[in-house]
């Protein structure tokens, strides 16, 4: 008997607090995650940035940034991380925040190393599967290519070993342009 009365006791307070429960509606962040030390752009559609700057703390974008306070309209939120870059729309209506389906993207930074006389330039084909490689020493243009290929685009360069000083490759891809500095 003890033990019918706990579990109705139990049945009636979840019961309860289901009913109480708020249905509101909430910004679901698809920018799940963002680290400390990313950069984020916020932008209107006519492209004018307006909002730019490190992100400060770990955490949830949405709870970084509040983005209710934006005029009613659609903005473009970048954050530009270590190696990729997640862009998406958000609405803005009446200080309610709607992440717009079908507007994420992500851009795929390339990555130089440089090792010895020697530099790799590697980047995941999601977007377009192309790039193009400018290399310049001591900012003269040394080599230009244009790399295709499928899932992954990787080159191999190998410099000059007598030639030591600075070094800057240029990788446009994805209407982006990537800019790395290297010495050797």
């Amino acid at each position: 008997m003890k033990n019918l009365k706990r579990i109705l006791v139990v049945a009636v307070m979840l019961g309860t607090l289901t009913g109480y429960a708020n249905d509101g509606e909430k910004v679901k962040s698809i920018f799940n995650y963002v680290a400390k030390g990313s950069h984020i752009s916020v932008s209107d559609t006519k492209g004018e940035v307006i909002y730019s700057g490190q992100i400060n703390y770990n955490g949830n974008l949405t709870t970084l940034f509040d983005f209710t306070q934006l005029k009613n309209g659609k903005y473009v939120v970048e954050i530009n991380k270590d190696f990729e870059i997640e862009i998406n729309t958000i609405e803005v209506k009446n200080h309610t925040v709607s992440f717009l389906d079908g507007t994420k993207k992500k851009i795929h930074k390339p990555v130089v190393r440089a090792e010895s006389d020697k530099v790799l330039i590697s980047k995941l084909a999601t977007q377009s599967n192309e790039m193009k490689v400018e290399l310049y020493y001591n900012s003269e243009l040394i080599h230009s290519e244009t790399v295709k290929g499928e899932a992954i685009l990787n080159r191999v360069y190998k410099l000059d070993s007598k030639l030591k000083g600075d070094y800057t490759a240029v990788v446009k891809s994805d209407n982006r342009v990537f800019v790395e500095n290297f010495r050797i």
